[in-house]
């Protein structure tokens, strides 16, 4: 399996290549000398090249010789190696996604977005243990945004067109009366404000939408904001032309992985649309040129928009990476009911890796210490509208660093429930050179952990349980270290 293994890597690694640099094999078998067929076998994984078919290969790719024979792969096509290091090919049924075994390698070596998602969902399902359709969908979603550092062109392009066709100035904030009226006017709505209040098992849609006579049925008390996000989803599906598509607003359940992405495409357009990127970027860079962090600095850029906080921080992940080249980072999403203690983590996203802050599904604890609990806390104790900190999170056992930034709500649809939204961004040197504030002490700081279940801070005033599972560790490392010294103890005698 090893040798089969090495194969494989090298021969997707040289396709890609290959693609990268436009080249057909019959291209590649010109510049290289070797033969188009022989090129075929090694890119499908049958046959590795000598050492010095690799060098000619290296010299006319301009590709390092070192950088071809590694098994390190780059992040599109690191989900492939973790599967066939993984053996999880064998364990998955792949009959039940017309997908046979022997053409699987073929398939993926192409790496189209969907094949990429779908295998880094696997992994992810794996990891979490949660096979549910649903699960599996969102995963795939959010598998395909990391590949895409959550940035994706068309989609601003369209709303730049959109702009200019429907004369909608992005340089001031949208209001939904503008875009019911395009709705209406462009695409033949019907908008009803008071057809769900009536129907007490709908409290928590916001939005239905009946397509054979166009009509929009909306929740009474949603916000403007609310409303706002609404319209510009609608327009989204009618402008991109999107057929295939979820009706309900939040959603009930999927039929298919297309509904996902297409809701998926239709959000983007939307936070696109209600917090232009020209704006934003513009907002951040007078945010990152201040020496100090001032709370009332980042609220007034959430103020700047007509949108919630989890809109303007969702739109955080596509503009960071992008214009600030700040990559690593992560956004959470809890609901909290109050005087409880349980915190569901229901949305995260992590680009470039799984960053240390993520969701859980053995029911272990979350570190209190986070700063995504705390506002939620604060917020059920206050009557505030919106509760917003910062905090320096380290990671002590992986000495890492994040600057976390969350905001807390309440929930407008379940009594004293409430959410807050998250987004940390690794504190590295692309973050140094790119905020200026990064020297400021005036931030708090506090070493953190994942759940208390796995964390090795001691004397933590808010621990919930004991760390079984580091105490667990270090009872088999004991163990063996028993084991070892009888091991050498009694193989002198």
């Amino acid at each position: 399996m090893e040798q089969e293994y090495i194969k494989l890597i090298f021969g997707l690694k040289l396709k890609q290549i290959r693609t990268d640099k436009e080249l057909s094999l019959f291209g590649l078998s010109k510049l290289s000398g070797l033969s188009k067929s022989y090129l075929n076998e090694i890119e499908k994984g049958k046959k590795y090249p000598k050492p010095d078919k690799i060098a000619a290969l290296s010299e006319h790719l301009d590709v390092p010789y070192d950088e071809m024979v590694s098994l390190k792969l780059d992040k599109n096509l690191a989900p492939i190696g973790e599967i066939l290091q993984s053996k999880l090919l064998k364990e998955i049924p792949l009959e039940l996604f017309g997908i046979q075994e022997s053409t699987m390698i073929d398939i993926i070596s192409n790496a189209p977005s969907k094949v990429t998602a779908f295998i880094s969902t696997i992994i992810e399902i794996a990891k979490n243990y949660s096979f549910s359709k649903e699960s599996f969908y969102l995963a795939s979603v959010r598998s395909f945004q990391e590949a895409n550092n959550n940035y994706f062109d068309h989609l601003e392009q369209a709303v730049i067109s959109f702009s200019k066709t429907y004369q909608v100035d992005l340089t001031q904030p949208l209001n939904s009366k503008e875009l019911e009226e395009i709705l209406i006017e462009e695409y033949g709505y019907t908008i009803n404000k008071s057809e769900l209040e009536s129907h007490t098992a709908l409290d928590n849609l916001r939005s239905i939408f009946i397509p054979k006579t166009k009509t929009l049925l909306l929740a009474k008390h949603i916000d403007d904001a609310q409303k706002t996000f609404i319209y510009a989803k609608e327009i989204a599906y009618n402008y991109l032309k999107i057929s295939e598509r979820l009706y309900t607003f939040s959603w009930i359940k999927f039929e298919n992985f297309d509904q996902v992405l297409n809701n998926f495409y239709a959000s983007y357009f939307a936070g696109a649309l209600i917090i232009p990127r020209t704006r934003l970027v513009a907002d951040l860079k007078l945010l990152f040129s201040k020496k100090s962090f001032k709370n009332r600095d980042f609220e007034r850029i959430l103020n700047n928009y007509n949108a919630s906080p989890e809109s303007i921080y969702q739109r955080l992940t596509n503009i960071l990476p992008k214009d600030f080249n700040l990559k690593s980072l992560f956004f959470l999403r809890f609901s909290y009911k109050k005087n409880s203690d349980n915190y569901i983590l229901n949305k995260e996203l992590h680009l470039s890796k799984q960053q240390s802050p993520h969701a859980n599904e053995t029911n272990e604890h979350y570190c209190r210490r986070w700063v995504s609990l705390k506002v939620l806390k604060d917020i059920s104790k206050t009557n505030n509208t919106h509760e917003f900190d910062i905090q320096i999170s380290n990671y002590p056992n992986e000495g890492k660093s994040y600057l976390v930034l969350s905001s807390a709500t309440a929930d407008p649809f379940i009594s004293d429930s409430y959410r807050s939204v998250t987004i940390g961004i690794q504190i590295n040197n692309q973050y140094k050179k790119r905020i200026a504030f990064s020297k400021s002490k005036s931030i708090p700081s506090a070493e953190v952990g994942v759940t208390c279940e796995r964390c090795t801070i001691s004397n933590c005033e808010v621990r919930q349980v004991e760390p079984i599972v580091v105490l667990s560790k270090l009872k088999d490392e004991k163990i063996a270290h028993v084991v070892n010294e009888l091991q050498e103890k009694f193989s002198t005698l």
